[in-house]
């Protein structure tokens, strides 16, 4: 982070390092987004438990339709459409793991019309991008368009509020001058050694 220095770590609050550390421990290294956040931890706090709810929503009590894959995919969509550069890289990295597909973040984030996905995930980004740039704009037409591919309402909701979510996110990453860890320009590009 250029504009804004992340805190130590060993001065975070508990329950946020602790966080912090198992992310550290599942991922070999912490996301700029952790520590960046971390500067105000009552925000970081609001910030990673909406997070979580949209992104995890098993760790509230809660299913969704949509894969973990699917919703990596709505944020690197949308990402590139809001120039989010630390969101477009972490996230695509993370859809390219979910996915198993080393060229689909690169795909959706340029233009997710060519990418090779089915027609159900391209009616879904179709949608995430209107509520990320004309959501005023939003119709009956559109939840039909919807329907027609499978999603329910609950389902119609969680694209609506993922792209909202990461419109705040796009947007704080940027001001702030953050800046994807280097980690993530490869990850999900080759298949794991065994």
């Amino acid at each position: 982070m250029n504009r804004y220095p992340a805190p130590d770590l060993n001065d975070l609050p508990d329950d946020i390092k602790a966080k912090v550390l198992e992310v550290q421990e599942k991922a070999g290294f912490v996301p700029n987004v952790f520590l960046g956040f971390a500067r105000r931890p009552a925000e970081w706090r609001a910030f990673f438990a909406y997070h979580d709810a949209l992104m995890v929503p098993e760790s509230v009590g809660r299913t969704s339709g949509l894969s973990k894959g699917e919703r990596e995919m709505i944020v690197t969509t949308t990402s590139a459409a809001n120039n989010c550069l630390y969101c477009v890289v972490a996230h695509g990295a993370i859809l390219r793991i979910y996915e198993k597909k080393p060229l689909v973040a690169d795909q959706v984030a340029v233009n997710y019309r060519k990418a090779e996905i089915p027609a159900r995930q391209r009616a879904m980004l179709d949608f995430a991008l209107k509520v990320c740039q004309h959501s005023d704009e939003i119709g009956e037409a559109d939840f039909e368009a919807l329907h027609a591919h499978g999603f329910d309402d609950e389902d119609i909701w969680d694209i609506a509020a993922i792209t909202a979510f990461f419109g705040l996110s796009n947007r704080m990453a940027s001001f702030s001058g953050m800046m994807p860890n280097p980690e993530f320009y490869l990850m999900g590009r080759q298949p794991r050694p065994k």
